[in-house]
């Protein structure tokens, strides 16, 4: 088994700045799309639930592909949810002290992309159709229900990045598989339990919303998910696998010399 590169103790501040600009961005672009297809003045106005979260999927799981693969998600990692910075920090993916600045970066992003959004859309943003995008069970699902489904689908795709970045020649998969994945949540777990599996897509819109029910949830349960998920992958794909991850990949290029040359 060859050794994990050495990685440094902290993070490059201007890492948390790049998080802080990806995460901006994916909330603006975020409660954009819900703006154009969820108001009922849009053109583009999709009127079937189901069907808009389908499409808002889609183009969700498209832009967080295309944002992981930009110049600032390739240095910094392109993380954009504290639960997956604290999941790759477990899987020894990714130096601990840089965990606060990077989930601070990416909570601010996403209430300033939020607020970027409402600024440029005008009230419409605010209706009760759009409501800054912030995302709701479905009636008829219990706060325990949201808790296993969002627990569930975070763990889920914890173990599927481990296990992708345990074969190093598929790991320039991650950011297509990170997009698809998302893309499933929306789509199926959308008209749930909300499908947000990210503290930060859910803190902007939930803030500027003023909505607390079942906030918590959507704040704390993906990082308990994370952490199962990183536990597991532990147990199982890391201890027997034949050689670790080529960890530089979601942690930012800083570690990418000394992996290519373990």
């Amino acid at each position: 088994m060859s050794a994990v590169p050495d990685l440094p103790r902290q993070l490059p501040i201007a890492r948390a700045a790049d998080e802080f600009i990806l995460t901006t961005v994916l909330l603006f672009l975020a409660v954009t799309v819900v703006r154009w297809l969820r108001a009922p003045d849009s053109p583009l106005y999709i009127a079937d639930l189901n069907v808009a979260l389908a499409v808002i999927g889609t183009i969700s799981g498209i832009i967080l592909t295309g944002l992981i693969l930009s110049p600032p998600g390739k240095r910094s990692g392109g993380h954009m949810n504290p639960a997956v910075t604290v999941a790759l920090w477990l899987m020894d993916a990714f130096p601990g002290r840089s965990v606060p600045p990077y989930a601070l970066a990416q909570l601010l992003g996403s209430a300033v992309g939020t607020g970027l959004a409402r600024l440029v859309w005008g009230p419409v943003v605010s209706s009760a159709s759009v409501d800054h995008a912030a995302l709701r069970p479905a009636a008829s699902w219990q706060p325990a229900t949201v808790f296993l489904a969002e627990a569930g689908s975070m763990m889920l795709l914890i173990l599927l990045v481990g296990f992708i970045l345990a074969y190093p020649r598929y790991v320039r998969l991650v950011p297509y598989a990170i997009g698809i994945s998302v893309a499933v949540v929306i789509a199926f777990l959308g008209p749930l339990s909300g499908g947000s599996i990210n503290p930060a897509r859910q803190f902007g819109p939930a803030a500027f919303a003023g909505q607390t029910i079942d906030l918590w949830i959507y704040l704390i349960v993906p990082v308990l998910g994370a952490t199962i998920g990183a536990a597991i992958y532990h147990l199982f794909i890391w201890r027997f696998n034949a050689c670790r991850p080529l960890t530089y990949k979601l942690a930012g290029n800083h570690s990418q010399e000394g992996a290519l040359h373990q």
